[in-house]
């Protein structure tokens, strides 16, 4: 049996592989493990690319030792800096942004992605987006910090233009409140065909 929705992660690598082809371009805004820009990587294919974020030195050499097992390292470029600086680095046009918040597993659960990065980062990666592009985040607001960061996220996300942006939440209703879930965000356009969900 295929769990389809055993957790988030699996949930949010469903959306971005139903988008995501070779040879686009996206982003990992939080690398962590390096789960998520593995998968990306190999969305993407040779002639694709990952810009994948993180500020900790930990998070990125585990990504960067995952994507060399894999021989994908060459479709990646991994950046030592916070997500909210993405336009930074990022100059051209994306199409899709996956963030997966709260701390680093295994690592110091001190360091957390903050509202104020966090919403920036969404906010230029809602700027470089293509038409149709999609942004998938997973959120946890069962830790310190966690629940402010989402009530920041939501109160923008809430504001979008409903004919500029499809939003989707998905949750599970017969688990914690506190829970982790998914939000995705699709940017309408004439190039969207139809749409991911």
């Amino acid at each position: 049996m295929i769990r389809l929705f055993r957790d988030p992660v699996s949930i949010s690598h469903w959306w971005l592989e139903a988008y995501v082809k070779p040879g686009m371009v996206v982003v990992d805004a939080t690398a962590g493990n390096g789960h998520d820009t593995l998968f990306l990587a190999q969305l993407v294919g040779p002639k694709g690319k990952v810009f994948a974020f993180d500020i900790q030195p930990a998070a990125l050499a585990a990504t960067g030792q995952r994507l060399r097992q894999h021989g994908l390292a060459d479709r990646v470029e991994l950046i030592a800096a916070g997500h909210e600086h993405l336009d930074h680095y990022v100059r051209e046009a994306i199409h899709a942004v996956v963030f997966n918040l709260g701390y680093l597993p295994g690592g110091d659960k001190t360091i957390i992605t903050r509202p104020e990065t966090t919403l920036q980062a969404l906010q230029r990666g809602m700027e470089l987006l293509v038409p149709g592009g999609l942004i998938v985040l997973t959120v946890y607001t069962g830790h310190p910090g966690g629940g402010e960061e989402w009530e920041s996220l939501k109160e923008f996300i809430l504001r979008l233009p409903r004919e500029e942006w499809d939003v989707v939440q998905s949750t599970f209703l017969n688990r914690s409140p506190s829970a982790p879930f998914n939000v995705g965000l699709q940017k309408i356009g004439h190039d969207s065909g139809g749409g991911a969900f």
